[in-house]
């Protein structure tokens, strides 16, 4: 009895001991702010879309996290106190990584960001680790504004870092935390969840995935997976897409055209229609919220173009007061929007929100 006793007393002066060491914080832990769509599994929360985030508050001097990447293929951005201080791109096996050390002793805020789009694979989160003699603290607060956002590679940042003129789409050249979508959304210190995939479009995409299809999903990857729209009430909606339409509707050619309009281009009043079709599923989500359609920077805006007709025909059929239009103007230079020209953007769009959106 006295030596099962002793052994008592060892296993729990060892746990005691290993707690002082370090303070886990697993993935399940109401400490952690999640931002965007994320699936919580079993060991584990899965982040795929462009933009989500963890976040912790604590006080210490440091902070681990245990990650895997599906493909090693993504980027994220370490932020500490509202800085970027790194870039992580994690291994396919699961591992622990230091994300700051040697931060003065006091309060700090750490935030994982995915800035490359799902399409380049999922993330998983299995925990943070504090230093030695830290304490969690509340998880960060919810913001008081909440947007969403449903895009193509415009939104996620597509090649927006590749300062060599050659518009490459692979990840290290893609950055969502310098996309305008981002910048909108950190001016008005919102909460923001992005709905994008490089390529994709309404009526057509250059995969056989069209946005009407995936909108709803939480997991993207998994047609079965469906998000539960009342965890998240966006007070504004932004929707930027018909760019790869207007490329794809005039190409007879490629195997998407054929997929989904046999020999003939959708006419006038089918763009419009399936433009409409979409708004109005988002409203159906979203009652109350108000919506942005809008178009470009690319040449769906340029002078001539009839798409951003469409749209405006469109809300102007849904007849809803709380639905409106922004075109951004035509950027006139070649590839996706570099980190100026999202910048620009987002100074845009800020603009017009501040105009026009009261909240």
């Amino acid at each position: 009895m006295r030596t099962k006793y002793l052994l008592t007393l060892i296993i729990g002066g060892a746990s005691l001991i290993c707690r002082a060491q370090t303070v886990v914080i697993r993935s399940h832990d109401p400490h952690i702010k999640y931002m965007g769509r994320v699936v919580m599994q079993d060991e584990a929360t899965e982040l795929s879309w462009s933009a989500s985030s963890a976040s912790i508050n604590f006080t210490g001097t440091g902070v681990k996290a245990t990650l895997k990447d599906e493909h090693a293929g993504n980027f994220i951005n370490v932020i500490v106190d509202g800085k970027v201080i790194s870039v992580l791109q994690a291994d396919s096996v699961k591992k622990e990584y230091t994300l700051a050390s040697g931060l003065p002793a006091g309060k700090h805020t750490v935030e994982l960001f995915k800035r490359t789009e799902w399409t380049m694979g999922k993330v998983w989160l299995y925990q943070f680790a504090l230093d030695k003699g830290s304490l969690t603290l509340a998880a960060p607060p919810v913001n008081k504004r909440k947007i969403e956002f449903y895009g193509n590679s415009i939104t996620c940042g597509y090649a927006d870092i590749d300062t060599t003129g050659q518009d490459r789409g692979t990840a290290p050249y893609e950055n969502g935390y310098l996309s305008y979508a981002t910048l909108t959304a950190k001016h008005f210190d919102a909460e923001f969840n992005v709905i994008a995939r490089s390529g994709i479009g309404i009526l057509v995409s250059w995969f056989p995935q069209i946005m009407p299809e995936m909108y709803d999903r939480n997991d993207p990857t998994d047609s079965e997976s469906k998000w539960d729209f009342s965890k998240y009430t966006p007070d504004l909606v932004v929707i930027n897409l018909f760019q790869n339409d207007v490329w794809i509707t005039k190409m007879p050619d490629n195997p998407q055209f054929k997929a989904r309009f046999g020999d003939k281009a959708p006419t006038e009043e089918q763009i419009v229609k399936a433009y409409k079709e979409f708004v109005k599923s988002i409203r159906n989500k979203y009652p109350r919220t108000k919506i942005i359609c809008a178009l470009g920077s690319m040449d769906a805006t340029k002078e001539g173009s009839a798409w951003p007709g469409y749209i405006t025909k469109a809300v102007a059929q849904i007849g809803d007061k709380n639905i409106l239009t922004y075109f951004f103007p035509y950027k006139n230079t070649p590839g996706h929007p570099s980190v100026k020209e999202q910048r620009v953007m987002a100074d845009d769009l800020i603009a017009f929100i501040e105009q026009n959106i009261k909240w």
